[in-house]
């Protein structure tokens, strides 16, 4: 379980420099928009599509980098009032939850997928893009999420995580 914990920590992480990479490129992208029409005064036709899906699938590639960090919106004034056995008991509800609706949302996102892929869906632009293709972010970002919830889990089961990442100590 270990290896298992190390593998999914190592591809969060990977996660995390692809989901910059794609909303650095969309910054780019938009740059070059902005100059093709301005400068250029040319009509641009894969850019807004481009923009779009990327900072969508950067969203879906990074939610496990931000599981990994504890980046997600969370609002601690319960746990920070409540003892340590019963942060923990929270902890461990609030992540079965968590992990049972990123796992649901994993298979509709393939389902969604497979259905774009395997009907030959392109969008509804002059770009005519293959929607399988940015629709793919969907089930890789959320599968590898769900598959960091599995590691959250280990970890905050096993002590090696504590809940909430609040210390013992840290409580009001």
């Amino acid at each position: 379980m270990d290896l298992f914990v190390r593998a999914i920590t190592l591809i969060s992480k990977l996660c995390g420099v692809i989901a910059a990479l794609l909303i650095a490129a969309a910054v780019v992208i938009v740059c070059h928009m902005v100059f093709v029409r301005s400068v250029l005064n040319e009509n641009t036709i894969w850019q807004t599509d481009f923009t779009t899906y990327s900072l969508i699938a950067a969203t879906f590639i990074g939610s496990p980098y931000l599981l990994l960090n504890r980046g997600h919106v969370n609002v601690d004034v319960l746990p920070l009032y409540l003892g340590q056995r019963a942060r923990f008991w929270l902890a461990l509800a609030a992540a079965l939850m968590s992990f049972a609706f990123c796992l649901t949302m994993t298979i509709l996102g393939a389902e969604f997928w497979y259905e774009a892929w395997s009907n030959a869906w392109v969008s509804d632009t002059m770009w005519r893009v293959r929607l399988w293709i940015p629709y793919a972010a969907m089930p890789i970002g959320l599968g590898i999420l769900t598959l960091q919830y599995v590691a959250s889990l280990y970890n905050l089961v096993t002590g090696r995580e504590p809940p909430f990442g609040l210390a013992p100590k840290e409580a009001v």
